[in-house]
């Protein structure tokens, strides 16, 4: 019975040293050479429109031609829009010089006629008591009529009531416009400059412009059409960036990283360069239109690989294989 026990555990030790001798010698795994994605041309679209509302004049493009950033494809009718600069500009130039008044302040000859009409309602007013106090001397001799002095004394009083208003209006016309009416002015003046500005945004926004350099897939309005803003009027394919969608499975990950040159190849022979400019965080199925070493249904990661020089040879949904030198990463 003992001889068995030590028998049993000489040959576990045993056991247990070969598994040691083999994992200390084991032979590291061998890294493959390249890593080969399958995924499928990504080309950028974009829905070109005007930004405001109008009747379309005219499209100079169409399906399949080759667009530069800054070309006027389409237009609208011009002429509401002119005139709504015009008529801010008129509104504007108005306001400008009413305020341009309200800071010169009064003219010289304002203030000079001003001055006049007080003397004159000074003499006015001179002439007014005069006569008052003949009135009055008279009326004590009970040779005028009491009627005549109350009239002589109205008179003195409207005489005393112009020479006040007149005074008062010299003195405004001193002081100059209030401080409160020359900020309304400007205010005021500022507005319409803003309204000016927006009307010569939608006059320029009439003229419809490619925003990058693209090939027109689809024109979609003709002209004469009434449209609104934000209507498309083209669907643009752009010719920069063109990314290549592929997905790496989670085994493969660590061999790659954003930056990585790779080959891109078609089935018709096309060979591209480009890098690997994006690897998605977060696991997904793969999709069905991407066939993968694995089950369909294994997880994957999402990988954007950015072609540098391309030609007409990529089109959209192409599918495309990539290829990652990872010997020369290495290097």
């Amino acid at each position: 019975m003992l001889h068995n026990l030590r028998w049993g555990l000489g040959l576990i030790l045993g056991l247990s040293g070969l598994i040691l001798l083999w994992w200390i010698n084991r032979p590291e795994p061998d890294h493959p050479a390249y890593l080969e994605l399958y995924g499928n041309v990504d080309v950028r679209q974009v829905d070109l429109s005007f930004r405001v509302a109008g009747r379309l004049e005219a499209v100079s493009a169409d399906e399949g031609d080759r667009v530069d950033r800054g070309d006027i494809i389409a237009a609208l009718e011009r002429e509401d829009f002119v005139d709504a600069v015009a008529l801010a500009e008129a509104e504007l130039s108005a306001q400008q010089a009413l305020l341009d008044a309200l800071e010169a302040g009064s003219r010289p000859e304002e203030i000079g006629q001003a001055e006049a009409q007080v003397e004159q309602s000074r003499a006015a007013l001179v002439f007014a008591e005069a006569t008052l106090e003949r009135q009055e001397t008279l009326a004590e001799r009970n040779i005028a009529s009491h009627q005549l002095h109350d009239e002589a004394q109205m008179q003195v009083d409207l005489a005393s009531a112009r020479l006040r208003a007149a005074q008062q209006t010299l003195a405004l016309l001193r002081q100059g416009p209030r401080e409160e009416d020359k900020r309304a002015a400007r205010a005021h003046r500022d507005a319409l400059l803003h309204s000016l500005q927006l009307a010569r945004r939608r006059l320029e926004d009439a003229s419809l412009t490619a925003p990058n350099q693209g090939i027109v897939l689809t024109r979609i309005r003709e002209p004469g059409a009434v449209i609104s803003a934000g209507e498309p009027i083209y669907t643009l394919s752009l010719s920069e960036p063109i990314w290549v969608r592929t997905y790496v499975d989670e085994p493969d990950l660590g061999h790659i990283h954003p930056g990585m040159n790779v080959t891109v190849t078609t089935d018709s022979g096309g060979r591209y360069s480009g890098q690997i400019g994006f690897i998605s965080p977060v696991a997904e199925f793969t999709p069905r239109s991407v066939q993968t070493r694995e089950l369909r249904t294994s997880l994957v990661y999402r990988v954007r690989v950015v072609i540098s020089e391309t030609d007409n040879g990529l089109r959209q949904g192409m599918p495309v294989t990539v290829q990652v030198d990872l010997a020369a990463d290495d290097g």
